[in-house]
């Protein structure tokens, strides 16, 4: 027995040490050698491209609703069932927000993913529809033609992984970044 407990005490030992000082010091070393990624700058304000961005000008493709303000230090959900009358109040207002500055769509054109907000709350990311239904209304604001900006939008279409996984998004952060370059 006291041969099997010093086994298992010098088994723990080399865990402690491979997954708690090597490993640790293995993914710090490569999280330094990642490049921070920030979109853009603009007046001071950097816009990262992995969380999402309160997009609601006009002038700019609208991101998906955040439950928790795009505050990145507090993520999570609303935690409301689609049948709470307060949350269906919340998707309503959104619908109701987005028929008024997109005229010309219909309630049953619009993607979910621009009335709910995600598990998350910082999704950066909108479904290619979701881009497409504000192409009018950034073309007319913006005085540019809409088949320019159709083009900009597929230019940004990110594809799944491999192929299989995941789904086609397109990064709002990216797009608006590339929509204020554009003349």
């Amino acid at each position: 027995m006291k041969k099997s407990f010093l086994i298992g005490l010098r088994l723990t030992a080399v865990c402690a040490v491979l997954f708690c000082g090597f490993y640790l010091l293995s993914i710090l070393g490569i999280s330094k050698l990642v490049p921070e990624d920030k979109a853009f700058t603009k007046n001071e304000h950097g816009f990262y491209e992995n969380v999402g961005q309160a997009f609601t000008s006009d002038r700019y493709f609208w991101s998906r609703p955040s439950a928790v303000d795009y505050n990145a230090a507090g993520s999570g959900g609303s935690n409301k069932g689609p049948s709470n009358p307060e949350y269906l109040a919340i998707v309503q207002a959104r619908i109701d927000t987005l028929l008024v500055h997109n005229p010309g769509i219909k309630k049953s054109d619009i993607p979910s993913d621009l009335v709910t907000a995600s598990g998350s709350g910082l999704d950066a990311n909108i479904s290619v529809p979701a881009a497409q239904i504000q192409v009018n209304r950034i073309a007319k604001v913006r005085n540019i033609e809409i088949e320019k900006l159709k083009k900009l939008v597929e230019a940004h279409i990110e594809k799944p992984f491999l192929g299989v996984f995941g789904t086609t998004k397109i990064n709002v952060v990216k797009l608006n970044a590339a929509l204020d370059k554009l003349k």
